[in-house]
């Protein structure tokens, strides 16, 4: 009888530690799942696979002879872009062209810079833009179509504070309340951005940390089936108070799955 309530004793504790172990597993494989498909595109040590532009107008102070400063920072293995003249911005894009496709990235910028990830963007930067204009009355994931119209939606605004937004009228609500925006987004820390785009005229889907916040249809076709995947440094005066060519826009972890059938 002993024997049998030690080895009942013995259970007790062996089980939870098999089930807490079966979950750690079965998170894992979710997140292999969540991945799947998914390719690097940035080495978090070189350029390789991006061109810097100086095409856009966002270039314009440097007379489009440069695109703004981008470089890696091999400490946080991160791309790092900022104006490299008083209201000269431009674009990064990778060489290789996509059709549909997914891209996720992390973000970690500083409130101030309007940047970008623009979805088959070519060497002008037209583009439709999955927002990222961190900065006072900015916005993050909502649509744009970037010198082709202007057109799309967003649905929160920023305020003063990077702590702080505005819920907009939109088609696609706002999938979180203004007041828990603190709680979601941790601004200093990395946070995971993802769009995607599909057909022709196209579908764009942006998610923040997981979380959808934007589902757009553009009304008909602006650009060709495939462009490139660029982020953006804005030229100009854009973003908040501050010497924009000493703020930071900074992107790590970049990968793409392609959707094409």
């Amino acid at each position: 009888m002993r024997r049998l309530v030690t080895f009942a004793a013995v259970l007790c504790v062996l089980a939870p530690l098999t089930w807490a172990r079966e979950d750690k597993e079965k998170d894992k494989a979710k997140e292999k799942d969540k991945e799947e498909g998914f390719v690097s595109i940035f080495d978090g040590k070189s350029l390789k696979g991006w061109k810097i532009s100086a095409e856009s107008g966002h270039s314009r102070a440097s007379k489009n002879k440069s695109g703004g400063k981008w470089y890696v920072d091999e400490k946080e293995k991160c791309i790092c872009g900022t104006q490299d003249i008083k209201g000269n911005g431009g674009i990064i894009i990778t060489e290789e062209q996509y059709g549909d496709f997914e891209v996720r990235l992390e973000m970690r910028n500083d409130f101030g810079p309007d940047s970008g990830l623009f979805l088959r963007s070519n060497m002008k930067g037209q583009a439709y833009q999955a927002m990222i204009d961190y900065h006072k009355g900015g916005n993050l994931m909502g649509v744009y179509g970037e010198g082709i119209g202007g057109f799309g939606s967003r649905n929160f605004t920023f305020q003063d504070k990077v702590t702080e937004i505005k819920e907009d009228k939109a088609d696609f609500k706002l999938p979180i309340k203004p007041e828990k925006w603190a709680e979601f987004w941790k601004h200093g820390e990395w946070n995971e951005l993802s769009a995607r785009i599909e057909g022709n005229p196209p579908k764009i889907t942006t998610w923040i940390k997981g979380v959808k916040f934007m589902e757009y249809k553009a009304d008909k076709k602006h650009l060709p089936d495939k462009g490139g995947i660029a982020l953006q440094v804005h030229g100009g005066g854009y973003g908040g108070p501050g010497d924009l060519t000493k703020l930071l826009v900074r992107y790590r972890n970049i990968r793409v799955k392609k959707l094409d059938k």
